[in-house]
Formats: structure tokens, C-alpha cells, sequence
């Protein structure tokens, strides 16, 4: 096994040493000229920490001048390659507010919505950020629809739509799997009404039919009637979209419930003639 020889080693510790004890000096310097150009060094050698470090001292100074745009951009580019993305979304952000006519501003709109993404949790998460960066990419291709970022930012927010799709599907499905039926089909509604034509929808309207099948079924007898009524609703909203669903035989099940109970109770005038 090849060993590297004990000199080298000493060699590289004084030359680290050395390296660190004049980065340390720097730091406490009132030469900002020279920062200017150690932190332009580090960035260009991809030392992100030390660059980023030095042009959060010397920014104060720079505001306002020429500068003051390369140096916040720089900045949030140098946290973003860190993986720091929470305070280069932050920097982003900032940039493209300070500097919306510059010529990275199209840059920034992009890296903002991006490093949200990169943020964006597992669907069983709260996705408040995940819409976030859904709004800065629609954003960012309103302002700049002639980038070639531009198919891009529309595969990542199909992606995430459809992490939102599952979001929406699991919170639905939780209520369901919790009894709460009513809820279970409010949630279910909602979330057919922002994913219309998503891959859950046969599943959730069948789920809509059982929880509305089940509420009644569990109801007093006061509230059935009025709630397998509903289930009837449900039943042939449902067959009408899927007539040959998985499903179906268990909906034909409901449906079969919910017309005895509703036939037996002539007086109420829900017989299955006024049904039909």
C-alpha cells in the first residue's frame, strides 16, 4: 500500500495552518479592497464558507455602489452551493426585489423557486413550501417566458403537483380511515375539485360513495333517510364516470342498502319510484 511520506504530510498541515492563520487575519482587517478580492478568490476556488463570510462583512460597505449586485448575488449563489438553501432562497429573493431590471434578475427568479424546491418535504409533510416554489416558478415563467428555463420550471412543477396530489389524497383518505365520514367526504370533494384529472380519481369518488353509504348506514334512523339519499347521488354520480370500475360490485351493494331503506319508508315520498 502506497504511504504518503511523513514530510508531505508535515508540509501539508503548515501549509493548512498557514492558510487558516491568514484567513483569521483577513477577517479583522479594515482593508476591504482586499476582502473584496480574497472573497472573489474563494468563490472562484469554491471555498463558498469563506467567500460568503468575507462578503457578509464588506456588503454594508458596498451598498449602493456598483458592486453591491455582483457582491448579493454571489452571495446567495455562494449559500446555495453550500446547501444552504433556506437563506439562499432568502438572498435570492432579495436580489431579485433590490435588482429586478439586472441582468441576473431572470437568474435569481429561477434559483429563488429552485432552492424552494429543493426545500419541498415527503407528501405526509406540510407542503406550504412546496406551493411556494410552485407560485415563484409560474412566476418566473410569466416574467421570463422566453428562457430556456422555462420546460424546466414546468417538469418541476408537475412534479411537485403531484406531490400535492398525494398530500391531498393521504389527508382525505385519513379521515376515512379514522370513521370520520363526513369529513372524509368534504376533504375527498376538495380534492377533486383542485386535482380534477388526477390518477386518485376513480378511487376517490368510489370513497366518496362509501363514506356517504357508510354515515348513513351508521346513522340514527332519523338522519338515514336524508343520508342515503345522498348515497344514491353519489352511487350513480359514480357509475356514471366508471360503469365498469373495480368497484363496482360493491357500489351495486350500496345502491341495493340504500333503495330498501328508501322503499320502506313510503310515507316519507323517497319510495324507489320518486328515486327513479
Amino acid at each position: 500500500m502506497f504511504r504518503i511520506p511523513a514530510i508531505f504530510k508535515i508540509l501539508g498541515l503548515v501549509l493548512f495552518l498557514a492558510s487558516c492563520s491568514e484567513y483569521e487575519r483577513l477577517l479583522k482587517s479594515d482593508d476591504f479592497q482586499l476582502k473584496y478580492d480574497r472573497a472573489m478568490e474563494y468563490y472562484e476556488d469554491e471555498e463558498y464558507v469563506r467567500a460568503a463570510t468575507l462578503i457578509e462583512q464588506i456588503l454594508p460597505i458596498y451598498r449602493g455602489t456598483q458592486r453591491a449586485a455582483e457582491l448579493n448575488f454571489i452571495l446567495a449563489n455562494s449559500y446555495y452551493h453550500r446547501g444552504d438553501y433556506i437563506m439562499a432562497a432568502h438572498h435570492f429573493d432579495s436580489f431579485m426585489r433590490d435588482y429586478p431590471t439586472h441582468e441576473r434578475a431572470k437568474e435569481a427568479t429561477y434559483m429563488r423557486a429552485y432552492c424552494n424546491y429543493l426545500l419541498s418535504p415527503r407528501p405526509s409533510l406540510d407542503q406550504g413550501i412546496t406551493r411556494r416554489s410552485i407560485d415563484q416558478f409560474t412566476m418566473f415563467i410569466t416574467l421570463f417566458p422566453e428562457s430556456d428555463k422555462v420546460a424546466d420550471a414546468q417538469k418541476l412543477i408537475a412534479e411537485m403537483r403531484e406531490k400535492l396530489l398525494e398530500k391531498s389524497f393521504r389527508s382525505a383518505k385519513l379521515y376515512y380511515d379514522m370513521d370520520d365520514y363526513q369529513a372524509a367526504i368534504i376533504a375527498f370533494k376538495n380534492s377533486l375539485a383542485e386535482f380534477p384529472d388526477s390518477k386518485y380519481r376513480e378511487e376517490k369518488m368510489f370513497l366518496i360513495l362509501k363514506s356517504s353509504f357508510l354515515l348513513a348506514d351508521r346513522s340514527v334512523p332519523q338522519r338515514q333517510l336524508e343520508r342515503f339519499q345522498s348515497t344514491l347521488d353519489e352511487y350513480y354520480a359514480f357509475i356514471e364516470e366508471f360503469p365498469e370500475s373495480q368497484y363496482i360490485k360493491e357500489a351495486h351493494g350500496f345502491l341495493n342498502r340504500a333503495l330498501s331503506v328508501l322503499d320502506d319508508h313510503p310515507a316519507d315520498d323517497l319510495t324507489l319510484e320518486n328515486i327513479n
